[in-house]
């Protein structure tokens, strides 16, 4: 039995699935749920707000610091201008470090499966049980493109697909925790799944895990 609550860390790039997987996990194994990208969405969307530039150190890490629950409820959290800003706040270190404490406590009281880009390898290095949740880029730009088009919004598979490259490697060559496997985690590949059996697989790999841990 676990001593302390247990943390589940999913990781991995922009439209791979995790989100979906993470909360489904959550629910199966009676966890909270957090979706940690919303906090830098959150505070990209502060900055935009503002008509300032999410590169901008100064005010990037002031608008982490005045960051509120209600602003994880706002519904323009998603989308190519926010996913950019939030990828652009994300590396910057000081506004990293006014979000990491906040999430090291979440997990810390609660337990929780905990979905980002750096939870295995620098918010919960020590959680038991760590996948990184992966898919080529194209199968990828055709899901985020799907989800654009069911959600009424007009785009290109093209640019959707190059936008998600942009940002892989924004993420990927941030200087400041770069996204990327833990060394123990388990990768996933949902390149050829679909949500059902991708869904499957990770909560085989889960329950492997949690008996072992």
């Amino acid at each position: 039995m676990n001593a302390r609550p247990l943390v589940i860390a999913v990781d991995g790039p922009a439209a791979a699935g995790k989100g979906t997987l993470a909360r489904r996990l959550a629910a199966a194994l009676d966890l909270p749920y957090l979706d940690t990208g919303l906090l830098y969405r959150a505070v990209g969307r502060r900055v935009l707000d503002r008509g300032l530039d999410p590169r901008d150190v100064v005010v990037a890490e002031a608008e982490a610091r005045a960051m509120t629950a209600e602003d994880l409820a706002r519904t323009d959290l998603r989308g190519p201008a926010a996913d950019m800003a939030a990828s652009a706040v994300a590396a910057i270190p000081a506004v990293r470090a006014a979000l990491l404490d906040w999430q090291r406590e979440f997990g810390r009281r609660h337990g929780a499966v905990m979905d980002g880009r750096d939870i295995g390898t620098v918010v919960f290095p020590d959680a038991p049980i760590k996948l990184f949740v992966t898919a080529g880029a194209k199968e990828r730009a055709r899901r985020r493109w799907a989800e654009l088009q069911a959600r009424g919004v007009a785009a290109d598979l093209d640019q959707v697909e190059a936008e998600l490259r942009a940002r892989d490697a924004q993420d990927a060559g941030r200087s400041v925790a770069p996204m990327k496997p833990a060394e123990d985690a388990t990768v996933l590949d949902t390149t050829a799944l679909d949500a059902e059996a991708a869904y499957a697989a990770a909560l085989r790999l889960v329950r492997a895990r949690m008996a072992t841990a």
